[in-house]
């Protein structure tokens, strides 16, 4: 493998507030596109999600890491707020 992948300079500018909003309303279109998408996903396929969450949740034994323990909750929501939006089922 020739080609690793450099650490950011430390020196690198710091991004401005504008970027820094622009950043955000990506992150939150991102998350709603996420949803949708687990809106008409499969069951199976939300089981995925659930378990790749636990997957990344701290093991007994080893460091919990706070934005870990963050994401693998912010997966759980996604999957639940897509529950929200799926198709009525037929009875």
């Amino acid at each position: 493998m020739s080609e690793l992948l450099q650490p950011t300079p430390v020196d690198s500018p710091a991004l401005t507030n504008a970027e820094l909003v622009q950043l955000r309303v990506r992150v939150i279109a991102l998350e709603n596109m996420v949803i949708a998408l687990l809106a008409n996903a499969p069951p199976e396929q939300q089981a995925l999600v659930r378990e790749m969450a636990s997957y990344i949740s701290p093991r007994p034994g080893y460091t919990a890491h706070t934005v870990t323990i963050h994401a693998a909750d912010q997966m759980r929501s996604l999957v639940d707020r897509a529950d929200r939006f799926q198709p009525a089922q037929a009875s």
